[in-house]
Formats: structure tokens, C-alpha cells, sequence
């Protein structure tokens, strides 16, 4: 038995798109300030992708086999060995984030004084709700504790963490990236 329900065709699909004609401008702007082949913008995307997939891998891994607390005898030792990696690899993130932005090309809207103040003032936020949430959470609450069956005795629930559902990634990394967009070096007129 077959539906005869007719799915709305919009435009007769992508199959009547001709792309030869598509108006490319946008992308070759952004493209003049990007250069995907650089080694440099390679490894910061890869370091931003693996990081927190390799978090929560081995996070989610100890949850199900206690592995590395029975290796490190503590689940405490072994969430802070966790956090400890997690540390050096967002210290490896941001040098290649760092790289990438120094060797693509600069905008020159972003190349004046006030571009950079806001690209510090932006970097203060992001740094204060990081901060904010890893004292509301402590060491353990802050690098994946839960997942070791470490776990706060109340609720967080001061300042940053009722704000979004993830303390640290809500708008603090995002809002620390533009901070780094804007500032990786001085401009040449301060």
C-alpha cells in the first residue's frame, strides 16, 4: 500500500537551481579575509572540533567503566588528570586559534584603536563568566566531575549558572573568541 500524499514541490527542488548563476560576491568577499588552505587555520579548526569531543568521549566512557578511577585508585585523581588534559588542550586550542588569526589576512575595519578596546572589553566578559562559573562550580563541578560520580552537594545556582544550561559555553567562548577576533595584536596606530 503506497500513500498517495503529494509533498510540496517548492521550485522544482535543487535540480532546477543553476548555480552558474548564483551571485558568489558574499563568499568572495569573506574569502579575501580567509584563507582555508593555511596550516594554521587547519589545525585551529581541528583542535576546536576534537577538544570537546574527546572530553566528552572519555567522560562519558569513565561514566560506563570507572576505568580511570580504578587506574588512578581516586575518581578525584582521575577528574583532575581529565581537567589537566582538557587545561593543555585548550592552551594548545587557543595558540593555534592565536596562529590563525596572525597569519590570515586583517580586515581593516578591525585594524583602528577602538576595534581592539572592544576586542579587550569583549575578552574581560567572556574571561568573568568563565571565571564566575569555575568558582561557582569548583574544579570538579567545572571538568566533567559529574561523569566520576563527583557531584555538588546543592544545586549551582548563583550568577552565571542560571543564565544558560552549560556555565562555561553559553556565550563566554563565544564571546572570548570575538574578544581574541579583535585583538590578536595591537594596531599599528596604538
Amino acid at each position: 500500500m503506497s500513500s498517495s500524499v503529494a509533498v510540496p514541490d517548492c521550485c522544482g527542488g535543487l535540480g532546477n537551481v543553476d548555480f552558474r548563476q548564483a551571485d558568489l560576491c558574499v563568499m568572495t568577499w569573506l574569502l579575501g579575509y580567509v584563507d582555508p588552505s593555511d596550516p594554521c587555520f587547519v589545525a585551529a579548526i581541528l583542535t576546536i572540533a576534537f577538544n570537546p569531543l574527546f572530553w566528552n568521549v572519555v567522560a562519558r566512557w569513565e561514566q560506563k567503566t570507572r576505568k580511570l578511577s580504578k587506574a588512578f585508585r581516586s575518581p578525584y585523581l582521575a577528574c583532575y588528570s581529565l581537567g589537566a588534559a582538557i587545561l593543555l588542550l585548550n592552551i594548545l586550542r587557543s595558540h593555534c586559534f592565536t596562529q590563525a588569526m596572525l597569519s590570515q589576512p586583517k580586515m581593516e575595519s578591525l585594524d583602528n584603536p577602538m576595534a581592539y578596546r572592544v576586542g579587550l572589553a569583549l575578552l574581560g566578559v567572556g574571561s568573568t563568566f568563565v571565571l564566575s562559573s569555575f568558582f561557582a562550580l569548583g574544579f570538579t563541578g567545572t571538568f566533567l566531575g559529574d561523569y566520576f560520580g563527583i557531584l555538588k552537594e546543592a544545586r549551582v545556582t548563583t550568577f552565571r549558572s542560571t543564565s544558560w544550561t552549560t556555565p562555561c559555553t553559553g556565550a563566554a567562548r563565544p564571546i572570548t573568541w570575538a574578544g581574541l577576533s579583535c585583538t590578536p595584536a595591537p594596531p599599528a596606530c596604538c
